[in-house]
C-alpha cells in the first residue's frame, strides 16, 4: 500500500487543527474519541495527523474491535466530547446510524467518509480540501444566504445555455463550519456550501450543461463531451449528448419515481475542487467550488406537498458548467468564483 509523504501529513495536521480550533472549538484537553480503520493511504494519513494534534484522546482501531466495543466507548462521553471517524468505506453497526444517533447524544462529530475511493492525486485534493479559511467560508456563505433568501429569481448560465429559477427559494441551509446556535456541531468533511431548492420547483425551466455526474456507485462520472439537459416545468425532459452510463442512472431514477425532477440547487465553496481538479467520492467533491443541482424527488431538507416521503426515493448530483451564476439581476458567480462584497 503507497503511503502519503510526510510533506502531505504535515499539510492535514495544519488543517486539521485549524478545524479543531475555529470550527468544532474543541482543544487538545477535551475528550475526544478517534474510531479509524488502516485500509487505505488517506485514512492512515489522518490518523496519524489526528494522533499528533490529539495526543490524549483515544484511538480505536475499528477493524480490531467488536461493534460491543465501540458502544461501550460511546458510553463513557459526556455532552460536547467530540467523536472522530476515518473511514476507507463507511463504518456499519448493524441498523446503528453512527452520526445521527452521536448527535442524540449531544457529542460533537467528525466524519471522513469513503476515504478509500480518493487515488492518486486525489488524496492530495482531499487533504488540501480540508484548509478552513474561517472568514472565506463565514463572509461568503452568510452572504450568500442573505442574498438568496431575498432574490425572487436566478439564473445558472452554463456556457450560452441558461436554465432559469423563476421562483423565490426556500431558506438556504449553510454547510461553511460556522456551528453558532446550531444544535449539532460537526458533521460530514471537508465542508464548503449553500444550498436550496426553488420554492415552486415547476418553475425551473431552460437548460443546463453537465460536466459530471454522480453514477449508480456515489461516484464521479465525467463524460467525454458534456451533456446538455432540457429542463420543463422542474422536470428533465430531454438529454443531448447523453451517455449509456447517465441513461441508467435516468432510468433508474424513472423506474421508482416516473418523473426525473430537479430539486436542489447547491453553491459549493470549496475551492480546493474544480472541474479540472476532481475526486472520485461524490459525497466530498459535491463541495465542489461552483453549481450542482439534485435529480430526483428525494431531498429530506425541504418537504413539498407534492411529494410523500415514502416516495420519494432518488437523490443523484450533477454538476453544472458555470459560466455565470445570477440571484434577481445581481451577478454572484463569475470567471470559477464567488462575487461576494
Amino acid at each position: 500500500m503507497d503511503t502519503l509523504p510526510e510533506s502531505e501529513i504535515i499539510i492535514a495536521e495544519k488543517h486539521l487543527r485549524d478545524i479543531l480550533t475555529l470550527a468544532i472549538k474543541h482543544s487538545s484537553e477535551d475528550a475526544a474519541l478517534i474510531i479509524y480503520d488502516t485500509r487505505c493511504p488517506l485514512a492512515i494519513a489522518l490518523t496519524k495527523a489526528y494522533k499528533r494534534i490529539l495526543p490524549k484522546a483515544v484511538y480505536i482501531d475499528f477493524d480490531t474491535v467488536t461493534p460491543t466495543d465501540i458502544f461501550t466507548a460511546f458510553k463513557t462521553l459526556k455532552p460536547k466530547d467530540l467523536v472522530i471517524l476515518i473511514q476507507t468505506s463507511s463504518f456499519r453497526l448493524n441498523d446503528f446510524r453512527i452520526r445521527v444517533e452521536l448527535f442524540e447524544q449531544s457529542l460533537k462529530v467528525i466524519e471522513h467518509p469513503h476515504l478509500g475511493r480518493m487515488i492518486g492525486i486525489e488524496k492530495n485534493y482531499y487533504i488540501e480540501s480540508l484548509a478552513y479559511d474561517a472568514s472565506y467560508f463565514r463572509h461568503v456563505g452568510h452572504a450568500l444566504k442573505k442574498q438568496i433568501d431575498q432574490a425572487q429569481s436566478g439564473v445558472v448560465d452554463s456556457d450560452g445555455e441558461r436554465l432559469l429559477f423563476d421562483s423565490p427559494f426556500e431558506p438556504a441551509k449553510l454547510n461553511i463550519g460556522d456551528y453558532t446556535d446550531m444544535k449539532n456541531i460537526g458533521g460530514q468533511f471537508p465542508i464548503g456550501e449553500v444550498f436550496t431548492e426553488a420554492k415552486t420547483l415547476e418553475s425551473v425551466n431552460g437548460r443546463v450543461r453537465i460536466f459530471a455526474f454522480a453514477d449508480r456507485e456515489f461516484k464521479v462520472n465525467k463524460p467525454e463531451i458534456p451533456l446538455t439537459l432540457v429542463i420543463t416545468q422542474g422536470r428533465v425532459t430531454d438529454v443531448i449528448h447523453s451517455t449509456p452510463e447517465f441513461d441508467k442512472v435516468l432510468d433508474a431514477i424513472r423506474e421508482d419515481e416516473t418523473e426525473v425532477w430537479v430539486r436542489e440547487l447547491g453553491f459549493g465553496m470549496n475551492r480546493a475542487f474544480t472541474p479540472e481538479r476532481i475526486v472520485s467520492d461524490i459525497g466530498t467533491y459535491e463541495r465542489m467550488c461552483g453549481i450542482h443541482l439534485s435529480l430526483g424527488s428525494k431531498h429530506g431538507v425541504y418537504k413539498k406537498s407534492n411529494f410523500r416521503r415514502g416516495d420519494t426515493w432518488h437523490h443523484v448530483d450533477i454538476f453544472a458548467i458555470t459560466h455565470r451564476v445570477y440571484l434577481d439581476d445581481v451577478i454572484v458567480f463569475e470567471k470559477g468564483a464567488w462575487k461576494i462584497p
